[in-house]
């Protein structure tokens, strides 16, 4: 616990982490690993990010309603337009005069 002074008043606080955790076995899954997610932590929606921490941990959480509206926008592009942005990366560096 700890102790601040506002306004000429102490305050104690303290910082709770609830943090629930649960063992489930990895499994292959055609090529891929794939886990059992335990009742008390199944998701609500049927698309999740997947999260690679810094520190090597894997993250796994609900793709947000605005993600989905953002990245929707995107099924309405045809095979040749996406091409097109993929050959854009690929291409050389352009030639310029310094300045």
């Amino acid at each position: 616990m700890g102790k601040r002074h506002y306004a000429g008043r102490r305050c104690d606080f303290a910082k709770y982490i609830h943090e629930r955790k649960m063992l489930t076995k990895v499994f292959q899954s055609g090529n891929s690993q794939a886990v059992r997610i335990p009742l008390g932590f199944r998701f609500q929606t049927d698309t999740v990010e997947i999260i690679k921490a810094e520190n090597g941990d894997i993250i796994l959480r609900p793709v947000r309603n605005k993600d989905r509206q953002f990245l929707a926008l995107f099924d309405h592009f045809d095979d040749d337009f996406v091409a097109a942005f993929e050959d854009r990366d690929t291409a050389p560096p352009q030639e310029r005069d310094t300045l």
